[in-house]
């Protein structure tokens, strides 16, 4: 079998996907995306399509290391994300092959259903509660909040306070049975995070998302060695290399993404290295329903698993959402706040190629947003 055309989709709202053909008719989808840098993460599939076509496509692990490595120049956001929507749909490919699902191929199940998360927003507080409320009747056990907006480089008192009270709002509605995961993202610098971290100790989050910056990392040790709270990062690192500093600091959760972390197998490797240090896998995923269906086959296989992001309902999905391309949605279907196995072969989903097609004709130019304080500084979003 050969590898014929790869072929690549920017489909709203920001998402690229990724289309594997053979010359046997079996095709596999991969969604290789940097959000807003969808364009160039295309022009680098586009390069390393130059030495797939006409290869076998079930070389998942020798792909992986010509694609990674055998440029000179590796690692970093946009040949990560590349390589991680093509060996997607690598999998996807050798899956439909052996008739198998993708966690089938990595040694097999490890549990029947899958724990998921609900995201409620947290920069405008007003319907807060209410949207949490809203996600408890739908079933789910856990929500994920941002900490708060924009953010000044030392965050006031009034700032601190403000996330405490939202993040006391939700506990409210939750109660003690379900969980509440606090996303930072690195907006209040180092001492801000230390204070936002002993407030909010005492209404035990899940975990607190990227409390610094990736590229403070060096500053992690003493970060977790000065709260009880689980910290959690990884959806800005791009490979194990990336990981390991963040693991021997001491976090609680990694959190790389099926799309920007090299794909089913590195993340693989990086959820067996986090085993090695105690820490919880929770893949990063508010992007499209591939990018979702290889999260799940990661989590099926996976001891270490924690729980698993999803963009159902996200603020993002404006002009398209997790549904739009695929002919089932069964796979999309959460029970109690679970997702459940499968046997379907490959990721277990079947993409509604029309509608890539049609979608992909007026594409999409998505842009992150910039945000500045208010003496017009650039601020972290």
């Amino acid at each position: 079998m050969k590898i014929t055309r790869i072929e690549t989709f920017l489909v709203p709202p920001r998402w690229l996907f990724c289309r594997i053909e053979t010359d046997e008719g079996v095709v596999g989808w991969g969604e290789p995306v940097v959000e807003g840098r969808a364009e160039v993460v295309r022009t680098a599939v586009d390069v390393l399509a130059e030495y797939l076509v006409g290869r076998d496509p079930l070389r998942i692990q020798d792909h992986w290391q010509v694609l990674s490595k055998g440029g000179f120049y590796r690692g970093g956001p946009v040949l990560s994300s590349a390589v991680a929507g093509i060996d997607q749909a690598l999998w996807d490919i050798a899956g439909k092959v052996y008739g198998a699902p993708v966690h089938a191929l990595l040694g097999g199940p490890v549990r029947d259903r899958v724990r998921v998360y609900a995201w409620v927003g947290g920069d405008e507080p007003a319907r807060l509660a209410e949207e949490v409320s809203a996600q408890v009747e739908a079933g789910f056990t856990a929500v994920k909040m941002n900490a708060a907006g924009r953010t000044s480089p030392l965050a006031t008192p009034a700032e601190t306070a403000a996330v405490v009270e939202r993040v006391a709002a939700v506990r409210d509605v939750l109660g003690p049975g379900r969980d509440v995961a606090i996303d930072m993202h690195g907006r209040f610098g180092p001492a801000g995070a230390r204070r936002v971290l002993h407030a909010i100790e005492a209404l035990h989050p899940l975990f607190v998302e990227e409390p610094l910056l990736p590229e403070q990392g060096h500053l992690l040790p003493a970060l977790t060695a000065a709260t009880s709270v689980p910290i959690a990062t990884g959806e800005r690192l791009y490979g194990r290399a990336d990981f390991l500093p963040a693991l021997t600091a001491g976090i609680a959760v990694a959190q790389p993404d099926l799309s920007h972390a090299g794909g089913i197998s590195e993340v693989h490797r990086i959820g067996s290295l986090a085993d090695t240090f105690g820490v919880q896998l929770a893949p990063h995923c508010p992007l499209g329903p591939i990018a979702l269906a290889a999260s799940l086959q990661i989590a099926f296989a996976t001891p270490n698993f924690l729980i698993q992001e999803q963009s159902r309902g996200i603020h993002y999905n404006k002009d398209a959402d997790l549904l739009s391309y695929v002919v089932d949605t069964e796979p999309y279907r959460f029970d109690a706040g679970h997702a459940r196995r499968t046997d379907r072969p490959g990721l277990g989903i079947t993409v509604d190629e029309n509608a890539v097609r049609a979608a992909s004709r007026s594409g999409h130019a998505w842009r992150n947003p910039v945000w500045r304080h208010d003496d017009g500084s650039f601020a972290e979003w």
